[in-house]
């Protein structure tokens, strides 16, 4: 059983930490559709469902027209849009298949989406808007502040809820709250362990964002794991959020120890600037980050060149030759033209842990909201899934998603998946 902890705490948190992924430097490359951007002013207004009591809200059925309703939130709009557009496309084609395919249980099921703008108020909204539109198990939200405000709605409405990619660990304190992706401690871990595993290097530099909870997580852990992996931390220099601009100092310190691979766990607009400054002082080590790195290839004006041969910890690799990504990657190019990144992926296999666990629990559209999330924890820790994600993904009791770790590297401009 997860612990619980003050409703005080968590909404100080909410206010300041990031999402996995999510910078506050993040820059979207596309724009939401219409109809979404009408949907975020929609979730912003004052709804009949934000005023209901929240016990009416969990018992009263929401699948009465005989379908499932499952939804979710995330930025579609604003600075970190493109992570949100992300999970909402990717759910989208997982619940199209799910429906093609005969539905959950012989119910089709319904894929409703709101705008948070990567706000823990407008998440909140966004939330209510979406139990007014009948909400029965939300894949959510996709960032992690967000997240933590919302968490503590569902545990009072004891809605089920499964994060894509909100990675902070306080996330899934409640027990009606699972995650897809790993959390900030898991990340520092895994990218750890990879690096070991797999002999890429020795000798280790850190550059990290001692301003941000996500960015300082995964440095703090692996720190911890590298000796234990053989690795030997040479330098690690700190920046915050007023001085994201200028890195020169931190890479002189990683040339001068003799960093073989500089570690970036931070988001990808400073890393571009890490690996532009690092060019400008004739420095070119391997260079490693974590979730937060994807999107660079689609930062505007980037020169890609200075990626080459980067790598980073993700679950997903749209090149890879497995007939689930191959199915995947060519559906989601032909509804939205473009390549998809790993939060679609984290959507999409989202979407079908809950189809999973649906079916295992045998639930059906006209249970409550309660007894639906009741019927799911009790399941979850007998699912596994084959996912873009992962195979054979399990959940801990802790909410946590167990399955290895795995990294790409950008070659000739593109994502490659590593062996």
């Amino acid at each position: 059983m997860k612990k619980f902890l003050s409703a005080v705490c968590l909404a100080a948190m909410a206010a300041s930490i990031v999402a996995c992924g999510s910078g506050s430097g993040a820059a979207a490359t596309t724009a939401a559709p219409a109809a979404t951007e009408a949907a975020a002013t929609e979730a912003a207004a004052e709804t009949e469902a934000a005023e209901a009591p929240a016990a009416e809200a969990a018992e009263a059925p929401a699948g009465g027209d005989g379908v499932f309703v499952i939804g979710g939130s995330g930025p579609l709009t604003g600075g970190a849009a493109l992570y949100g557009i992300a999970v909402q496309r990717g759910g989208q084609i997982a619940v199209d298949e799910i429906n093609a395919a005969g539905g959950i249980n012989g119910y089709q099921v319904k894929w409703v989406f709101e705008d948070d703008e990567h706000d823990a108020e407008k998440a909140l909204n966004a939330y209510n808007t979406l139990k007014d539109q009948g909400l029965q198990m939300m894949v959510g939200t996709v960032t992690s502040g967000p997240c933590l405000a919302v968490v503590e709605e569902t545990a009072d409405d004891n809605m089920f809820e499964i994060t894509p990619s909100g990675s902070t660990q306080d996330i899934t304190i409640n027990d009606n709250v699972y995650r897809m992706c790993f959390s900030d401690p898991d990340q520092g871990k895994k990218s750890a362990e990879y690096i070991g595993e797999h002999g890429i290097a020795t000798k280790i530099g850190v550059i990290y964002d001692s301003s941000d909870p996500y960015s300082q997580g995964i440095y703090e852990t692996f720190d911890e794991e590298a000796p234990e992996r053989g690795l030997e931390v040479v330098a690690a220099e700190a920046f915050t959020a007023d001085s994201k601009t200028d890195f020169k100092t931190q890479i002189q310190k990683m040339k001068d120890a003799g960093a073989e691979l500089v570690f970036l766990p931070f988001y990808y607009t400073e890393a571009s600037l890490v690996l532009q400054q690092s060019k400008e002082l004739d420095y070119s080590p391997i260079f490693f980050g974590c979730d937060g790195m994807d999107g660079i290839l689609s930062l505007e004006g980037f020169d890609t060149s200075l990626a080459e041969g980067l790598l980073l910890l993700t679950p997903f690799a749209a090149d890879a030759d497995d007939e689930l990504t191959q199915n995947f990657v060519k559906a989601y190019d032909e509804a939205y033209g473009e390549v998809p990144i790993q939060f679609a992926a984290d959507g999409y296999d989202a979407v079908y842990v809950i189809k999973a666990a649906a079916e295992a629990a045998g639930i059906t559209p006209d249970m409550s909201v309660s007894d639906i999330c009741d019927a799911l924890k009790g399941v979850m820790g007998d699912i596994k899934l084959d996912g873009l994600t992962g195979e054979n993904i399990t959940f801990t009791p802790e909410g946590e998603p167990d399955k290895a770790p795995k990294a790409v590297v950008i070659e000739n401009g593109a994502y490659k998946a590593m062996d």
